[in-house]
């Protein structure tokens, strides 16, 4: 009685871990299994494998990362055991040197996904990735850098959504930046965050990275052209060609900035400081030797600034630069 208690007993664990380990296991995408472990603590899952209904009565042969396994893996469903960290790329094959037929890529993330060791954190208030855009048209930019242990991972899959609608985007040549466009836009109100999730590889090791927020919150305008100055101490600027017409609507206002002959317009050590909203400002400082800096935001929402523009003068020379390079 005793021995037949324990046989259920097993039976009950072994079915509650089947259980577990396939909760743990995620199709990100064809050909792509996600398994889930937790951070710290040894792991040993059972992970079953298909070539493909086509396949079913067919003398079919697995390889893992182009080499045979030992024992060998035969027939169309298998399951493999992945220990600790130890995914792999299982290719399945007509016959032990037959034609390559199908293929699955196992991939290990590590849950909680708090521990980032793929991709630098910029900062806590933009986390590991950047967006911006310079108007309200749809579309934008995000970039993220590497660490210096993770030069050579690579972006998987990306995933960016607005009111369950995808908006897609393009990888940027150098694996570090998507370009995306919203569909929905131009001048839609922004009502809803944009969601955006990058997953990332390392080898086996999978990242998933996400961010969710506004347009509004992103929307950065281009640093000032035109910036001139007249009659000796009035300076005046255009509005970016990128930004949204009419600029009666779409309104800018400017953060004006006086310091100190060769410091930058970034410096705290400043002769004055001014926001205003008109697209000139005549300045009153009784040195004939310092910078002028000026510098956009939206308005209506107060969002990041666009980079300085910036004179330098020097008595009775003046030159003038569109940033960002003081």
């Amino acid at each position: 009685m005793r021995a037949l208690f324990l046989m259920v007993l097993y039976a009950g664990l072994c079915y509650a871990s089947s259980i577990s380990d396939q909760e743990n296991i995620e199709t990100l995408m064809d050909n792509v299994l996600v398994l889930r472990v937790p951070y710290g603590e040894s792991t040993m899952v059972y992970v079953p494998l298909s070539c493909g209904d086509a396949y079913e009565n067919q003398p079919v042969v697995w390889k893992k990362d182009g080499e045979a396994t030992e024992p060998a893996l035969q027939g169309n469903q298998v399951t493999v055991l992945v220990e600790e960290m130890n995914g792999g790329n299982y290719t399945c094959h007509l016959g032990p040197n037959g034609d390559y037929l199908n293929h699955t890529l196992i991939l290990i993330q590590v849950v909680p996904d708090n521990r980032a060791v793929i991709l630098e954190e910029g900062s806590p208030e933009t986390g590991h990735i950047h967006c911006s855009t310079p108007n309200y048209k749809g579309s934008f930019h995000c970039t993220w850098r590497r660490t210096r242990l993770r030069p050579d991972a690579s972006v998987l899959l990306v995933k960016a959504q607005r009111n369950m609608e995808n908006i897609s985007c393009e990888l940027d040549a150098e694996g570090s930046g998507i370009h995306c466009q919203d569909p929905s836009c131009p001048y839609k109100e922004d009502q809803h965050r944009i969601s955006l999730t990058i997953y990332i590889r390392s080898v086996f090791l999978l990242e998933a990275y996400a961010k969710a927020f506004y347009l509004r919150e992103i929307v950065r305008p281009e640093a000032l052209p035109n910036l001139c100055i007249s009659n000796g101490k009035v300076f005046s600027w255009s509005y970016p060609d990128s930004w949204e017409k009419p600029s009666t609507y779409f309104g800018l206002q400017f953060q004006v900035k006086v310091v100190h002959k060769g410091s930058s317009c970034d410096s705290e050590r400043h002769i004055m400081l001014n926001t205003i909203q008109e697209a000139k400002y005549e300045v009153n400082v009784k040195t004939q030797k310092y910078v002028f800096c000026v510098r956009a935001q939206d308005k209506y929402t107060n969002g990041p600034f666009s980079h300085w523009s910036f004179c330098t003068v020097n008595k009775d020379t003046v030159g003038c630069i569109t940033g960002p390079k003081l």
